[in-house]
């Protein structure tokens, strides 16, 4: 009996035992990009490293360096740094992906152990009980019926243990084989990704000397160039008062027009309270009783104040409130202005690249595409007009209190008041001073009274499609 006893509590050892064995969990507060997000990026990435390097097989026709080239060449080298840096995080995130696997299969061999050595004990004790007569003596020394249906139960319950065992045996070899399989292929992943960071570190050093040399041949050219960039900074400067202009001249109308809606309301709520006084026609003596429909009769609702000039939501009419908040909520998701292209000069202040003592101000972007692009309206909104400065021409269009500029275009196909569709071609994109075809985009947002501020579009638009 004592001994049939002991292997009772061997098996419920054994059973509670793997009830609580679980997988080691591992803390840490970094959170990496997850493995498809890197992917993508890296995909993103290579995919604008080939479009620059078609620019600059188109670039290099010209045998002369030009600033475009410079920036060409600049991008890519950001953009190939980017890269490599990519690729150093997809390879940390392997990495720590390996040391956690390799501590779970030591894991489960720890525990293929243990049930092995458990099931040996098991076995062991079953054959040195093997005798039928013991196991008869412990069935007969019942005390009645029903301990024995007990006793019965038990021996079943032993049996089926051992089968759990050789399971759970089995089921443990099998998360190992799989745990090693997956160890293998990221080990295979890490590889490639290193082959793959060697030669984006070789690609990089032929871009440094490029740019290098690009740089050391534009040296010469270096007042002529910075002319150049006074005269594009004066045009940039008259095509902006323009813009001022237009934009103030826009918001002005759309006050005035906000304004007449709101007094068409006020007029036909006075007369909706005017014909429920007068009811069938008969004056009703006055009720010294104030009811809640009296009150509501007698005191209806203020109406909404005139628009405020400081207040760019009242200045507009709800049509254009709701075109304005669609727009906002759109964005870092518009579309680019063209179907292809990268961005070759970007918005704010820096310094020249040839001359760094020397600010460069861009209030939009520049983005280059290919010869007689079309370029397209990124959402839909009201042409607010179409100027030419210096035989550039420039198309502005109205989406509430924000304004989308396209500059640098050769020809247009949208007429002021007209409605625009989003992708609805506008234009076709000009080459600029370099003759490389470059759109100049801008985002402007009315602020009230005057006061306007030009947005980042790189903050604005998506990803080009």
């Amino acid at each position: 009996m004592r001994k049939y006893f002991l292997l009772f509590c061997l098996v419920l050892s054994g059973v509670t035992f793997a009830q609580q064995q679980q997988q080691v969990r591992y803390d840490n507060n970094y959170v990496p990009p997850t493995k498809a997000q890197l992917e993508a990026k890296r995909k993103e990435l290579q995919d604008a490293i080939s479009e620059t390097e078609h620019q600059l097989e188109d670039i290099k026709k010209n045998k002369n360096a030009t600033m475009s080239q410079l920036k060409a060449l600049q991008y890519k080298l950001a953009q190939r740094q980017r890269l490599i840096a990519n690729i150093n995080d997809e390879m940390e995130g392997i990495d720590h992906s390996i040391v956690q696997s390799s501590k779970e299969i030591l894991t489960l061999k720890q525990k293929l152990e243990m049930l092995k050595v458990r099931y040996a004990q098991s076995i062991r004790y079953s054959y040195e009980t093997r005798s039928s007569y013991d196991m008869l003596a412990f069935l007969f020394s019942s005390n009645d019926f029903n301990d024995a249906v007990r006793r019965m139960k038990y021996l079943k319950k032993f049996r089926d243990f051992r089968k759990q065992q050789v399971d759970q045996i089995n089921e443990t070899q099998t998360q190992i084989q799989h745990k090693i399989g997956d160890l293998n292929k990221e080990k295979e992943e890490k590889d490639q990704l290193l082959a793959s960071q060697k030669q984006q570190s070789q690609s990089l050093l032929g871009d440094v000397k490029e740019t290098n040399n690009v740089i050391q041949d534009l040296k010469g050219k270096e007042n002529e160039l910075l002319k150049q960039a006074e005269k594009n900074r004066v045009a940039a400067a008259r095509i902006n008062k323009f813009i001022h202009d237009i934009i103030e001249r826009e918001m002005k109308a759309a006050l005035k027009k906000a304004e007449e809606e709101e007094k068409r309301k006020a007029a036909a709520a006075a007369a909706a309270t005017k014909q429920a006084t007068a009811g069938n026609g008969t004056e009703k003596p006055k009720d010294t009783k104030v009811t809640p429909n009296a009150v509501a009769i007698n005191n209806p609702p203020p109406h909404p104040k005139a628009p405020k000039a400081d207040d760019p939501n009242l200045m507009l009419t709800p049509t254009d409130v709701t075109l304005a908040n669609n727009f906002e909520g759109n964005k870092g998701k518009l579309y680019w202005p063209v179907a292809q292209g990268t961005i070759s000069d970007h918005f704010g202040v820096h310094p020249h690249p040839l001359a760094p003592k020397v600010m460069m101000s861009n209030d939009g972007v520049d983005i280059r595409t290919t010869h007689n692009a079309a370029v397209r309206a990124v959402f839909e909104g009201e042409v607010s007009g179409v100027i030419t400065v210096e035989g550039s021409k420039t198309v502005m269009v109205r989406h509430g209190n924000f304004f989308t500029v396209y500059n640098n275009l050769s020809s247009t196909s949208v007429t002021k008041g007209q409605h625009v569709n989003t992708l609805q071609s506008i234009g076709v994109v000009d080459n600029n001073d370099e003759g490389d075809p470059t759109v100049k985009f801008q985002i402007w947002k009315s602020t009230g009274k005057g006061h306007m501020t030009t947005l980042n579009p790189e903050q604005w638009i998506g990803k080009v499609r």
